[in-house]
């Protein structure tokens, strides 16, 4: 029973390490630009 949590902790720790990893060096930036886009107001 111990070797299975030992186990499960392990592999928590590998992903939470991945987890961080991918986030550190992947490439999060949303991409940017200009959007205009023509609004009719009813200003009666």
């Amino acid at each position: 029973m111990g070797r299975l949590i030992m186990a499960l902790v392990v592999l928590a720790l590998i992903g939470v390490a991945g987890l961080a990893a991918y986030a550190t060096l992947a490439d999060l930036s949303p991409a940017t630009g200009e959007i205009k886009v023509p609004v009719t107001l009813d200003a009666d």
